[in-house]
């Protein structure tokens, strides 16, 4: 593949079970006094995975809860580094992971703006022009002066979604964004992400809404316990994955029996 957006070699990713992270100190103390004391553990959430995406490729990332799908996209971003193999990545990109997760809540929205958009690589100058327009799709035109802690968090959603994608990226990271807001927010959303869609933006998107992915990516990869069951044309990965959960869903049926 020529000029590839996005490169993984045999990247795999071991993370400390969720678990062992929920012991304080005191507990930690207690429970090796008491002879209970559990040593850590950890879990491999990436196994062995190679891909490239191309520039301008449109590919969604599908599979069930705690497949690794998230994880992935954190990887690509530069947020999680692989236990081994590496990431290389090829133009600026622009991650929605956790809407509004950079905001300052003492600071009021169109400083966030300012400071989001910054982070995000744009310059100050540029996000000064793009207040306006920004409030607007976000529609938050009456709270540019409050401070973001008064905002609801679907507000706070809608002022991040608004930031990132005014923000032009080479590479557009989603994980979930579709599903914020109510359905007149949604349908803007993904007007939106359309402009990307036609312009030649890298996207790469992890939804749960199989018929967005069947209709707009080039592209999907099924994930499974952190390996890739399927990668190849949207429509065909969309029908492998349902295929499986249909067969998972007559055998669990039939077990019951």
């Amino acid at each position: 593949m020529a000029d590839p957006a996005v490169t993984l070699q045999g990247v795999s990713l071991m993370r400390w079970m969720r678990d062992d992270y929920a012991y304080d100190l005191k507990n930690q103390v207690f429970s090796i006094l008491e002879g209970r004391h559990q040593k850590q553990s950890r879990k491999l959430v990436l196994a062995d995975i190679s891909l490239e995406i191309a520039r301008g490729e449109k590919v969604g990332l599908i599979g069930p809860n705690g497949a690794g799908k998230s994880t992935l996209l954190k990887t690509i971003c530069g947020i999680l580094h692989p236990t081994s193999g590496e990431v290389n990545t090829n133009g600026h990109i622009v991650p929605l992971l956790e809407l509004g997760a950079g905001f300052d809540p003492e600071l009021p929205v169109i400083e966030n703006i300012i400071l989001y958009g910054v982070l995000l690589g744009s310059s100050r100058k540029a996000m000064l022009e793009k207040v306006s327009s920004v409030l607007q799709f976000a529609e938050l035109q009456n709270y540019g002066s409050v401070p973001v802690k008064v905002l609801s968090s679907g507000m706070a959603a809608r002022l991040g979604f608004a930031i990132a994608t005014d923000v032009k990226p080479d590479i557009l990271i989603l994980d979930e964004v579709l599903s914020i807001g109510d359905e007149h927010f949604k349908q803007k959303c993904r007007r939106r992400l359309e402009q990307f869609w036609q312009e030649h933006v890298t996207v790469i998107v992890v939804s749960h809404e199989l018929e967005f992915i069947r209709q707009a990516c080039d592209r999907a990869i099924w994930l499974d316990n952190g390996r890739v069951a399927f990668d190849g044309p949207a429509r065909e990965a969309v029908a492998a994955y349902l295929g499986a959960i249909e067969r998972e869903a007559r055998e669990a049926i039939a077990s019951l029996r």
